[in-house]
């Protein structure tokens, strides 16, 4: 076996799991169906229920989100007590209804703006349970150093569907309207159902289930609190997804409001960022012990990465530095992701993913919400500056208390492409 082939063999190793593989083609499917919704929903409330408002849409994507910060706990509590296969059929289905309903009342015209607030939130409350149980569910489907690899392989899955969903959805927008897209992500629910159904029961993998008791979310945020790597990466993440990560409401509005583009262009931005995002998600699968360090740096990568994309003069550049946005977006959440997973006990996985959850997904309508202000009122382009000086100070300023607490010290090898080293004297930087 040569070096190439190793290699590609190391990336998708997870896939040789019969029920992994499952999950794989009905959530690659799944995400596809996402973004074309993703995709017509911003164009549904920029360009046909509003005149490309910029509050529009970061309202939408903060009543999305909202869910997180009261059901994410509790999520985490059901993924660690119940069964996450049974769980999860009924989350994809609510999404699919969802979906379904309002692709209906968009298609005989009844919508309006009011609807795609409802439909958002409920969404997110859906979202706000699936997510944990999604995570934590990746562990029974693998072995335990198979972990790192699908969840890099998910974050694969997610962004490959990028790279051909919103382009579909612009051409589908300006063929047959929005509300197709709706009826098509209602409908490819299915496949992850039917993956879901389809497994193998033998060939799950046992993971420790918590007892029920009260006070297992206060058990979870002591376990958090006595852990500095994760206050850490939980501090950095969501500052990250506060200000850093709304890159899709960023790129809508850039797009609509900057460019001027129609319906497929739109959707073709969308696209070209998911290259990026997927070299980064693939390089992810190839890991096996994701470290702190990475996560800093490559959120300080996407800093300089979103500092270029904000003053690119025209469409075309500005798709171009995309795909370096989207590659260390990317890195980030999933090296985080990761090692969250990988460094927390078995049995409190699912409460400590879901706390992470709550951080990280929680702070997202706040976000949204000054980041679609400063679009509306403000700049446009320094609704994705704010992001990136957000990104820079997080990771400077994390990396400042790791030299102070863990002596750690970071040397900056070389400016394009950036490559940053990070060096530790002691064993507590994981």
């Amino acid at each position: 076996m040569n070096k190439v082939t190793g290699q590609v063999g190391a990336t998708f190793a997870s896939l040789k799991y019969f029920n992994y593989r499952l999950w794989f083609t009905g959530a690659t499917v799944s995400n596809m169906g996402a973004w074309i919704q993703r995709v017509g929903q911003d164009w549904l409330v920029l360009r046909v229920l509003t005149h490309t408002n910029g509050i529009a849409p970061a309202i939408v994507t903060a009543l999305q989100f909202l869910p997180f910060l009261f059901l994410s706990a509790y999520a985490g509590v059901l993924a660690d007590r119940l069964p996450r296969r049974k769980l999860l059929v009924f989350t994809q289905a609510g999404q699919s209804v969802l979906a379904l309903a309002l692709g209906i009342m968009t298609l005989t015209g009844v919508v309006q703006l009011w609807h795609v607030y409802v439909f958002a939130f409920l969404l997110g409350c859906v979202t706000a349970i699936d997510n944990p149980v999604r995570q934590t569910f990746v562990a029974e489907m693998v072995p335990g150093p198979m972990l790192p690899n699908a969840v890099g392989l998910n974050s694969a899955s997610f962004n490959s569907s990028r790279l051909i969903g919103p382009a579909l959805a612009g051409l589908l927008i300006q063929g047959l309207g929005c509300g197709v897209t709706f009826v098509i992500n209602g409908c490819t629910f299915i496949a992850t159902i039917i993956a879901l159904l389809a497994m193998r029961p033998g060939q799950l993998y046992a993971v420790p289930k918590a007892e029920r008791r009260p006070g297992q979310i206060k058990e979870a945020i002591a376990y958090v609190r006595g852990r500095p790597d994760l206050l850490m990466i939980f501090s950095v993440m969501a500052v990250m997804g506060c200000f850093a990560f709304n890159t899709q409401l960023t790129n809508s509005l850039m797009a609509t409001k900057v460019f001027d583009k129609a319906a497929g262009q739109f959707g073709l931005l969308s696209s070209i960022f998911a290259i990026g995002a997927l070299l980064g998600a693939l390089m992810a699968a190839r890991r096996r012990h994701p470290r702190l360090r990475l996560i800093l740096a490559a959120a300080f990568c996407f800093g300089l990465a979103a500092s270029l994309s904000s003053v690119m003069p025209n469409y075309a550049t500005f798709a171009a530095t995309g795909i370096l946005v989207g590659f260390c977006m990317l890195t980030t959440m999933t090296a985080a992701n990761s090692t969250v997973q990988m460094t927390t006990s078995p049995e409190m996985r699912g409460r400590v993913l879901a706390l992470y959850m709550l951080i990280f997904n929680g702070v997202t309508p706040i976000g949204s919400m000054t980041i679609g202000w400063i679009a509306q009122y403000w700049s446009t382009r320094w609704s994705i500056g704010v992001g990136a000086i957000a990104a820079l100070l997080a990771s400077l300023l994390a990396l400042w208390w790791a030299h102070r607490n863990w002596h750690v010290t970071v040397r900056f090898d070389q400016i394009l492409p950036p490559h940053i080293t990070v060096v530790q004297s002691q064993d507590t930087v994981r």
